[in-house]
């Protein structure tokens, strides 16, 4: 396996990194907002159609 970083061997202290240098500076990128899960937007009219009662349209 190969760091994600440098590509450099792994260390078994750091996996998957190869050093503590690397695995902060992914801790950074994730900080810093570089790294991103993708998030999926719902549709607001399929929340008011999903039969929920905790939709705003339910609730008066």
């Amino acid at each position: 396996m190969s760091c994600p970083i440098c590509q450099k061997a792994t260390h078994k202290a750091y996996r998957p990194f190869c050093s503590k240098r690397c695995a902060d500076i992914d801790l950074a990128k994730w900080l810093n907002e570089d790294y991103a899960v993708p998030a999926r937007e719902e549709d607001p009219m399929s929340e008011a159609l999903s039969g929920d009662p905790d939709t705003p349209e339910r609730m008066h």
